[in-house]
């Protein structure tokens, strides 16, 4: 519940476009991959859907697709982007630019707590999913202090954002895959002092329109 007085920050936090390896499907992690004409035509989308929403401070993962993502809103909103490396992707360490068969096969093991106990999963010679949920929620709050009253912009990627949707909802477990998260979705968090309502999730009504030949 909000307290009398108390100023709260809208948080929209944005999933960046289509890459290559979103469309074929590889761990993506680390590894810096643009985004494809596709990504580059939702980010446009993105922009002309977002720029009206008095956004004071555009943040973005440090990795290429995200910000090329973040750089059309900005542009829309006047603004600068600003990179924040508690937003980056999640370290798949060995697994990095595997499909997911590839994966199955390399580690058995971890695969199989990956895809049932998600948030429990350590990724062998990169980061644990606890570990990108510590840092990316930290972040989060920081950034979330120093806007109080205003709406901001974060530009991530899909695990970072489910986490981050798994910490405002106090979710645990399986709860990490039952959180969509399409390319270019939108989701609307608010509050203060750690306390978040989740207003939007995965929004993309701003895509409807693309045809291959347009925004």
């Amino acid at each position: 519940m909000k307290m009398s007085g108390e100023r709260e920050t809208r948080v929209v936090l944005v999933r960046h476009g289509e890459t290559e390896w979103n469309r074929v499907e590889r761990f993506r992690g680390r590894i810096d991959i643009e985004l494809n004409e596709t990504g580059r035509r939702q980010a446009r989308a993105l922009a002309q859907r977002l720029s009206g929403w008095q956004i004071a401070a555009i943040y973005s993962s440090p990795l290429k697709r995200a910000l090329q993502t973040a750089q059309p809103i900005a542009e829309a909103c006047g603004l600068e982007v600003a990179i924040l490396e508690g937003m980056t992707d999640v370290d798949y360490g060995v697994s990095a630019g595997l499909s997911p068969e590839e994966a199955r096969a390399q580690d058995p093991e971890v695969h199989e707590t990956w895809v049932h106990t998600p948030l429990l999963t350590r990724f062998p010679g990169g980061e644990s999913l606890q570990q990108v949920q510590e840092r990316a929620w930290s972040a989060l709050q920081e950034i979330s202090s120093a806007h109080k009253g205003e709406t901001i912009l974060l530009v991530s990627h899909t695990v970072v954002n489910r986490v981050l949707i798994c910490s405002a909802l106090g979710l645990v477990g399986d709860a990490f895959w039952r959180i969509g998260q399409d390319n270019a979705a939108v989701n609307v968090l608010q509050g203060a002092n750690g306390r978040y309502r989740v207003l939007l999730l995965n929004d993309t009504c701003h895509l409807g329109s693309l045809d291959g030949s347009g925004v």
